[in-house]
This record gives C-alpha cells, structure tokens and sequence, in this order.
C-alpha cells in the first residue's frame, strides 16, 4: 500500500506540474496569436489606406497635368493672338503714318498754291489750313494704346504661363517624393505581414501541439483517478481497512488451526 500510494504521489504530482505548465503554455500562446493576428489585421489596414494614397496621388497629378496642358495651350494661343494683333497694330499705324505724311506734304503744297491765288483776294479762313492733322494724331494715338495692351496683354500672358508652370512642376515633383516614401512604406508593411504571418503559422502549430500535450495529460490523470484518487477515502483510512482484513484473516486462521488440534 505505502509503495503504491509513493508511485500516485510522484504521477499525480508530475501530472499536476506537466497540466499547469500546458495550461499556462496554451494560454499564453493564444495571447501571442490574438495580438499576432491583430498586428496581421492593422499591417493590413495601413497598407491599404497607404495603397489609396499613392492612387489618390497618382490621379490628382494626372488631374493637374491635363489641366496644366489645357492651360499652356489657352496661354500660348492668347500669346500668338496677342503678337498678331501687334503685328496688324503696327503695320496699320505705319501705313496711316505714311498716308498723313503724304497727305500733310499735298495740303502744304496746296495752301501755297492757293495763297498766291489769294493774295489779293478778302480774308475767306480765319486761320490758315493744316490739312488733316489732327485726325492722324486721334487714330494713331488710338491705335498706339491698342497696340499697348496687346504688348501688355502677352507679358502678362507669359509671365503668368511661367509662374503656372513652376507650381506645377514642384506639385509633380512633391507628389512624386510623397508617392515613393508611400510606396517604401507599403513595401516595409508587407515584409513585416509576411514575417508576422509565417510567425503565426508557427504558434499555431505550437498552440495545436500544446493543447494535445495537455489532452495526453488530461487522459492520463483519468486513468490514474480510479486507482489513486479514491474520493472520500483517505490514505490512513485505506491503511486501517487493510490491517482489520489482515488481522481478520489472522484471526480465521488462528481458530483453524485450534480446530485442527482439537
């Protein structure tokens, strides 16, 4: 009885040990799977949202460049409509140049012709003929501040076109820096989700091999119950039945033998 109850102490102590240890271990393991899987879900998460930046990105500077493109053209169409004008400005200024000029040289000659005639003719004009330059000077002052505004109208033109084109390019050129710093960090998320998940394929294994190490244990501690854990029936008490079944058979025997000498 003493050898048998040493043998259940010493299995059912390091079955005890071997169960809470596989307790603990299947417990914290789980632990380590649920924070691994949410790490797993948030990588995820990160990379997706950085994926929708680089497209958002990519498509507000495909925006920008069809609409730069438009505007260089409306730009550079108003620029030539400008230099033709002043081309047309400029030639229509010097042709009436050149006709007051003629006409001015016709009325000098005429008004000397016609002060001979008039010599000893009454007083007819009050003041003497100037021929037609005053309208030259109205039309080519007019023409002149055309001219102006188209002159003024392409630098402004151009000027603008060049300060749009700077932004432009330092929106591309900024976009294009954020999109790689993007790309670099979906690129750093992914490696670390893979290598999270091969670690979660290991735990898990781990975890399935655990909880059938405790199984084991669980089994075996059934199998030891029914002749090591005797509910309601202590050690002592097992040890008194037995000396009572011993002396009882002492005791039939003795009076065995009394009968025989008999």
């Amino acid at each position: 009885e003493a050898e048998h109850k040493g043998w259940c102490d010493t299995e059912l102590s390091t079955n005890k040990q071997t169960r809470d240890d596989k307790t603990d271990a299947v417990a914290d393991l789980s632990s380590e799977i649920e924070e691994l899987e949410a790490r797993i879900s948030t990588l995820s998460e990160e990379s997706s949202d950085l994926s929708t930046d680089i497209a958002s990105i990519s498509a507000a500077v495909q925006k920008a460049t069809a609409e730069r493109n438009e505007e260089h053209k409306s730009n550079m169409a108003t620029v030539k409509d400008a230099k033709d004008a002043q081309d047309a400005v400029q030639r229509a200024i010097a042709v009436l140049k050149d006709f007051y000029k003629k006409a001015g040289n016709a009325s000098s000659l005429l008004q000397a012709q016609e002060n001979m005639l008039l010599d000893d003719s009454p007083d007819t004009f009050d003041s003497p003929y100037t021929g037609m330059q005053g309208a030259s000077g109205g039309v080519i002052g007019l023409l002149e501040t055309i001219l102006s505004d188209f002159a003024k109208l392409e630098t402004r033109t151009n000027a603008g076109e060049a300060q749009a084109e700077k932004e432009h390019k330092r929106f591309v050129v900024e976009s294009e820096r954020d999109s790689k710093v993007k790309s670099r960090d979906v690129e750093h998320k992914r490696r670390q989700k893979e290598e999270a998940e091969s670690d979660l394929v290991l735990l898990q294994k781990d975890l399935a091999s655990t909880k059938e190490e405790l199984a084991a244990a669980d089994r075996y501690y059934e199998k030891l119950r029914p002749s090591c854990v005797d509910e309601g029936v202590s050690y002592e008490e097992r040890v008194a039945k037995r000396e009572q079944e011993i002396e009882s058979l002492k005791e039939a025997l003795r009076i065995l033998n009394d009968a025989g000498a008999a």
